[in-house]
């Protein structure tokens, strides 16, 4: 039984059926919520508005490495070196031609999307851990190139950029930054769910089911991944560019092949094959290191513990993609289904019969 259906309600027209948001309950619920996210940076303190605008900006990479990975099914140990490869583009273009916020952003894209073809390429003849080793020499040579540019340029502190000015108005005030980085998250959103109700969308969904059943389909399984390769890249160094203009500098120690440790626990936590899943993983692997701080400072802990306190998060962190992995496997958005379809049943929740 679906969730529509389990509320009352049920589809007679096509329209409905491609419908973002189906039921009344829905649309009140959305309405809601984006109140909440207009109101939350005029009641949220500083700390609160970073993590905020942390997780909007990491969000847009998620999305892009689960349409990747959890639609499309191809591996990618090379998320962060697309980052960084977004981030130093709107770098060297500032600083080398002055280039504006409008300017840099479109040529991340297309040199995010050029990196993409380059290195989407193995992906048609490669697969499982073949494919991810040839995704993690991206990250190695674009790092690389950055370093080189740096010190050649004399940057050994990092590219410093100026924040985007559109007219007189400089975009420097975190809650501003809340907005812009709001308008691009949603825009991803919703780009990526009108993208897998297309063609292209449901040809990734049978690829990753199995490559010789899509094909026999008549879709062409080289095309699917290699474009698979082309939007996640250049929608990531699009994110790689924001995260330049907010950080305010671009560094290669920035770009660690644990930043793309973290983008693939993000889909693993939140939930593979979900948008959603890739936003609630976000969230919690955002928020996830100040929680551990913050019950170490309750538990008195945080004094004695403050020259490892990297270590534990580390150690933490890895624990609990084990037990996601091991108890959870659909992650945060498998729990929040499971509560939403208690509430959308209850009181006439099916429950198994005994053995």
């Amino acid at each position: 039984m679906s969730v529509p259906r389990a509320s009352g309600y049920f589809r007679t027209r096509y329209a409905q059926d491609t419908a973002l948001l189906e039921t009344r309950t829905q649309k009140a619920c959305a309405l809601a919520f984006a109140a909440g996210l207009a109101a939350y940076p005029f009641l949220a303190g500083p700390l609160a508005l970073d993590l905020a605008n942390q997780v909007l900006l990491g969000s847009i990479g998620a999305v892009a490495l689960m349409l990747l990975t959890g639609y499309a099914g191809q591996i990618s140990l090379g998320h962060a070196g697309l980052l960084a490869a977004g981030a130093f583009t709107g770098g060297i273009l500032f600083k080398e031609l002055g280039a504006p916020f409008w300017v840099t952003l479109p040529a991340a894209a297309l040199v995010g999307a050029g990196l993409g073809i380059a290195f989407g390429l193995p992906s048609l003849r490669l697969r499982g851990l073949y494919l991810a080793v040839s995704t993690l020499a991206l990250h190695f040579i674009v790092i690389h190139a950055g370093a080189e540019y740096e010190t050649r340029r004399g940057f050994s502190t990092g590219i410093v950029i100026d924040p985007p000015r559109i007219g007189e108005w400089v975009l420097r005030d975190a809650r501003a930054w809340y907005f812009v980085l709001l308008a691009f998250a949603v825009a991803n959103l919703l780009f990526s769910l009108n993208l897998l109700r297309t063609r292209t969308g449901r040809a990734w969904r049978a690829v990753h089911g199995r490559e010789a059943v899509a094909e026999a389909l008549g879709i062409s399984v080289r095309r699917a991944k290699l474009a698979a390769f082309v939007v996640s890249s250049a929608i990531t160094a699009v994110a790689g560019c924001l995260f330049a203009y907010y950080r305010g500098f671009v560094s290669a120690e920035a770009f660690s092949l644990y930043l793309t440790i973290q983008y693939v626990a993000m889909i693993i936590i939140g939930g593979m094959g979900s948008l959603l899943g890739a936003v609630l993983g976000t969230a919690f692997v955002t928020v996830f290191p100040y929680a551990i701080e913050a019950v170490m400072r309750l538990l008195g802990l945080a004094d004695r513990l403050s020259s490892v306190v990297f270590a534990v998060n580390y150690a933490a962190f890895g624990l609990v993609m084990i037990l996601f992995l091991v108890l959870e496997p659909q992650g945060l958005v498998g729990i929040w289904r499971r509560v939403q379809e208690w509430f959308l049943l209850w009181p006439f929740k099916q429950r198994p019969l005994s053995k």
